[in-house]
């Protein structure tokens, strides 16, 4: 039986909350890059697709302090923000920012292969037959790239609950505020007899992100059977 204080059901709802809007967050960005990655004409993709992977490879601190650095008080989006009223640091919106961040490359590279697999001959039919760009990303490129937004999605959803480096850095560990369920196992792997609250929230966690994509393989599965 795990048995979880209130501050557990708040890591847990907090986590959720942060998750989910960081991947709805994510998601305009991460399909704009990848169809300029698949199809757009410009120099300089192969620079843009390292930029957009940097941080699969940086450690999740560096991320965090850099954005730390740019949305900080003395930082220049950070300046801009502060004259508007708008507070990011030490708050919610700072850790589903530094989920966003993190989780977009997944989610670019999935959806970039979804797209690569789009039959170059429909784009030229629906050319031929008089579609512009945009009516061919509506009618063509979307409907065909939606199980790769799924699974895109359902990776920074996933990467989104995990995430501890750049969260701590940019967010804080905030109980009730700030604090997702890997700060909330970091707290108590720090607390004298706090083994059984990890132990706990591991499970849950481990629970969460299995469920999470055993449902993005069933919806996958159903959109390929109606397909």
């Amino acid at each position: 039986m795990l048995n979880l204080s209130p501050n557990d059901f708040q890591a847990l709802w907090l986590s959720a909350k942060v998750a989910t809007t960081a991947t709805l967050v994510a998601l305009p960005a991460g399909f704009s890059l990848a169809w300029v990655l698949v199809f757009g004409r410009m120099r300089g993709k192969a620079l843009l697709d390292g930029l957009i992977n940097l941080p699969l490879v940086l450690p999740p601190v560096v991320v965090g302090y850099l954005l730390l650095l740019l949305l900080g008080r003395q930082g220049p989006l950070g300046q801009i923000l502060n004259s508007l009223g708008v507070q990011v640091i030490f708050t919610w919106k700072g850790a589903v920012l530094a989920c966003a961040v993190i989780g977009l490359p997944l989610m670019v590279r999935a959806i970039r292969l979804g797209m690569e697999q789009i039959d170059p001959k429909l784009l030229h039919a629906s050319r031929t037959l008089g579609a512009g760009r945009l009516d061919t990303l509506r009618s063509v490129i979307l409907p065909l790239s939606l199980p790769a937004i799924i699974a895109g999605g359902t990776l920074c959803f996933a990467r989104s609950l995990g995430e501890f480096g750049a969260t701590i850095i940019l967010a804080g560990n905030i109980p009730g505020v700030t604090q997702t369920i890997p700060l909330a196992i970091y707290d108590y792997s720090n607390t004298p007899g706090g083994e059984a609250g990890a132990l706990a929230l591991c499970l849950i966690s481990i629970a969460l992100s299995y469920a999470i994509l055993l449902f993005s393989e069933l919806v996958l599965r159903k959109l390929r059977h109606t397909g």
